[in-house]
C-alpha cells in the first residue's frame, strides 16, 4: 500500500494518490480527508458493469459517512464520452441540486473518469472531484493528471478541460473482474510508460509481464507475492505520470524537451487515428495505443533514431501482454485524414513523439518526417 502526493508546479494545489487493495470498504474515511467538511451530497458516476461490481459497496461506504448519494450511470464504451453523455450528466448534477460544496465521485475506467471530471469541471465553474479508477488504463493513466474530455466527430479528447482531481484512490483487487481485452489494453499503457520513462521502469514492466501472463491474471489475486508486486508496479508507473505532470500540467506548446507532457502522447498518433477511422466502436484505447506504439517504434527505426535490438526489445515485451486486434482491413489514406484532426497539431505541422531509446523519447514535426517513412511504418504496423 502506497500514497502519493502530487503537487502542481506554481500551485497550491496538491492531492494524494493511494494505492493498495481492499479499500473500496473504508472509501468514504479516504474521502473525507479530500473534500472539504461542507461537502453534504456525492454524485456517483459509473456505468451499469462496474456499478453491479462495485457500486453499491462504495455507495454503502459514503451514506455510512452520513452523505446522501446520487447515483448516474452511464452508457458502457468510448462511444458514450460524447457531448449528449455530458449534457444529462450535467443535468443530473442540477436535479439533484448539487452546491459548489459538493462532489462529484467517478468509478470506472477512462471513459467514465473523463466525463464525469469534465462535468465536474463545468458545473457551477468547478465542484470537487474524485477519481476510484477500476481498471488498469485508467490506474496508471487516466485517473492521474487532470485531462478531462468527450469525443466529437472531428477528433477524440478535442472537447475538454485540464481539471485536477481532489484525489485517487486505487484498489487493485478490482482488476480480478476485468476482461481480458481490458488488462490487454492497460498493460499497452504500461509499457508505453515504461518505454519513455528509463530503464527502470520499463524492465521492472517487462518482468512483471514476464511472471505473470495477463491471459492468467485472475488466478494470482490470493497470491500475497502477486499483490505486493502489482501494487509496486501501479505505483511506480502513477509515480512517473505524476512527475511530468507536476512540471508540465497543461502541456506548454512550446516545449519539445524529453520531460515535456508531450511524451505521454507516445503511441497516440496513430492511436487516436484508429480510434477515429473506427468511430471509436473497434479498439479499446490502450490496444490502438499498442499499435500506435509498434509504429512510432518502427518509424524511428526507419528514420535511423531508433536501435534495431531496441525495436526487437519492445516489439517482444508488447508481444507478452497479449494479442492486439486485426488492422488488415484499416485503410493507409484514412489514417492519414484522421492524423489532421490530432490535438497534437501544432500551426500546420503534426509533431510525432518518437524513441531515441528505451528511457529517451524525442518529439519531432511532420515537416521533418518524409511521408514515404510514415507511410512504409504504417504499412508494415498494419497490414504485416
Amino acid at each position: 500500500m502506497g500514497n502519493i502526493s502530487v503537487k502542481l508546479n506554481g500551485s497550491a494545489r496538491r492531492y494524494e494518490i493511494k494505492i493498495g487493495h481492499d479499500l473500496l470498504n473504508n472509501c468514504s474515511r479516504w474521502a473525507q480527508k479530500c473534500l472539504s467538511p461542507e461537502t453534504k451530497k456525492i454524485a456517483l458516476v459509473s456505468n451499469a458493469k462496474v456499478f453491479r461490481l462495485y457500486g453499491e459497496v462504495v455507495k454503502k461506504s459514503f451514506e455510512n459517512a452520513g452523505l446522501e448519494v446520487f447515483v448516474w450511470k452511464m452508457g458502457d464504451g468510448e462511444k458514450y464520452k460524447n457531448l449528449c453523455s455530458l449534457e444529462k450528466a450535467l443535468k443530473f448534477f442540477s436535479q439533484n441540486k448539487l452546491k459548489r460544496t459538493d462532489a462529484a465521485v467517478a468509478l470506472g475506467g477512462g471513459v467514465v473518469g473523463d466525463l464525469a471530471g469534465f462535468a465536474a469541471a463545468i458545473y457551477l465553474r468547478g465542484i470537487s472531484f474524485l477519481q476510484i479508477p477500476t481498471t488498469l488504463l485508467a490506474m496508471i493513466d487516466s485517473s492521474v493528471g487532470g485531462k478531462t474530455a468527450v469525443n466529437t466527430e472531428f477528433g477524440k479528447n478535442l472537447i475538454g478541460a485540464f481539471y485536477q482531481p481532489n484525489g485517487v484512490l486505487i484498489d487493485v483487487k478490482t482488476l480480478r473482474t476485468l476482461p481480458r481485452r481490458e488488462l490487454v489494453a492497460g498493460f499497452c499503457e504500461a509499457v508505453k510508460q515504461g518505454a519513455i520513462a528509463n530503464q527502470k521502469l520499463f524492465d521492472q514492466t517487462a518482468e512483471f509481464l514476464k511472471n505473470y501472463s495477463p491471459a492468467n491474471f485472475k488466478n494470482c489475486f490470493s497470491d500475497k507475492k502477486f499483490l505486493v508486486e502489482l501494487e509496486n508496479l501501479l505505483a511506480a508507473q502513477v509515480r512517473f505520470k505524476a512527475e511530468i505532470v507536476m512540471q508540465d500540467e497543461r502541456e506548454s506548446v512550446a516545449r519539445i524537451d524529453g520531460k515535456s507532457r508531450k511524451i505521454l502522447n507516445f503511441g497516440h498518433t496513430l492511436a487516436h487515428a484508429l480510434e477515429k477511422v473506427t468511430d471509436y466502436k473497434y479498439f479499446k484505447h490502450g490496444e490502438a495505443v499498442g499499435c500506435g506504439i509498434l509504429f512510432a517504434a518502427e518509424l524511428s527505426k526507419k528514420l535511423n533514431i531508433l536501435d534495431n535490438s531496441e525495436l526487437k526489445l519492445l516489439n517482444d515485451v508488447l508481444r507478452r501482454v497479449g494479442k492486439l486486434p486485426d488492422t488488415s482491413n484499416i485503410k493507409i489514406e484514412k489514417v492519414f485524414e484522421a492524423f489532421a484532426f490530432d490535438k497534437k497539431t501544432i500551426g500546420e505541422s503534426l509533431q510525432f513523439i518518437l524513441l531515441e531509446k528505451i528511457g529517451k523519447p524525442v518529439i519531432l514535426q511532420t515537416g521533418d518526417i518524409p511521408k514515404s517513412a510514415i507511410e512504409k511504418s504504417l504499412e508494415t504496423v498494419l497490414h504485416r
